[in-house]
């Protein structure tokens, strides 16, 4: 029977030492992500604070003017750093852009010179000073919670509980500061145009923290959408396409949007964090082969994260082809 509701899990079950309560978090979390492919996950690390600090840094952004984002817009690097604006990004296979605009952080590599010569620099915006540290900040927290969720699905998978970690250390990451934008009044949104239309994420896996208004939905495995909507103080997880080729479909990368809820939430704006954990580019993301068997035949060709990752900018429209 197709899950109604998205699960919550403890993440401090994880890491509080107690082997029972883990062993029972690692089933959870795999189980989850095995039937829908989201979790909600309560004590994930990142506090109230940075939460507020994180959001009221995000609002100071986008209550820039048009002129000032766009002198932070690259084009060149595929929207991978910096400001990207609105009507630049249409979901896999749609042909209306989604209305949104988004500030992106990238990985800051200190340790591997010819790694760090890969990635795009990041762009902070001198109107907003304090975005540099919050983001920052927020960016390193997320990406130790991830890498300790990586090793709960690692252990769920049977693998060894590091087999993550070489794979995503000065992965190439981002943070994303999300703003659906206000409409002033219906009618000057485009026909079939919602805030983000139904697609599956890219990376491993995805840590969103919480939005500031309803609408995000999850689609379980009988093709029914199902509202996501963690409190405040908790964080969306979800299964990314790569983890899904990697696992040849054991755990799913879902189908998710966000909606227009009614007139009146279109006419506010909403505000999300959703930070994308990807591996480094060279990471191979071949099915394994405890994932594949006589009736799960191999479903997906043999591909290197970074390759991948190319492709689906391009499809995005962030990139040109």
């Amino acid at each position: 029977m197709a899950l109604q509701t998205i699960p919550t899990v403890d993440y401090h079950d994880f890491v509080s030492g107690d082997n029972q309560k883990r062993q029972q978090f690692i089933q959870d979390l795999g189980n989850a992500f095995s039937q829908i492919g989201f979790v909600v996950v309560k004590n994930h690390g990142v506090t109230e604070s940075q939460r507020q600090r994180l959001f009221e840094t995000s609002e100071a952004i986008f209550a820039q003017p048009t002129d000032i984002k766009k002198k932070y817009e690259d084009l060149s690097n595929g929207g991978q750093r910096g400001y990207i604006s609105k009507g630049r990004e249409t979901a896999k296979g749609e042909k209306v852009a989604d209305l949104k605009e988004f500030w992106h952080i990238g990985q800051e590599v200190e340790d591997e010179p010819a790694l760090a010569n890969e990635y795009p620099a990041n762009i902070w915006l001198d109107e907003v000073p304090q975005l540099q540290k919050v983001g920052w900040e927020i960016y390193q927290t997320f990406e130790r919670t991830g890498r300790n969720l990586l090793r709960a699905i690692a252990l769920y998978l049977d693998l060894d509980e590091d087999y993550f970690d070489g794979k995503i250390k000065n992965g190439n990451s981002i943070l994303r500061l999300l703003h659906y934008y206000p409409v002033k009044s219906l009618d000057e949104v485009e026909e079939g145009a919602v805030r983000a239309a139904a697609h599956g994420d890219i990376n491993l896996i995805t840590l969103l923290m919480g939005g500031s208004a309803k609408g995000l939905q999850a689609m379980n495995s009988d093709g029914e959408w199902v509202d996501v909507s963690p409190n405040e103080n908790e964080i969306v997880i979800n299964i990314g396409d790569m983890l899904q080729r990697l696992t040849n479909g054991k755990l799913k990368s879902t189908i998710h949007r966000v909606i227009n809820l009614d007139r009146e939430s279109m006419l506010k704006p909403r505000y999300s964090a959703p930070f994308f954990l990807h591996p480094r580019s060279e990471m191979d993301l071949t099915c394994l082969d405890s994932c594949v068997d006589a009736d799960n035949p191999k479903a997906y060709d043999d591909i290197t994260a970074g390759a991948f990752l190319s492709e689906r900018i391009k499809e995005l429209g962030l990139l040109k082809k």
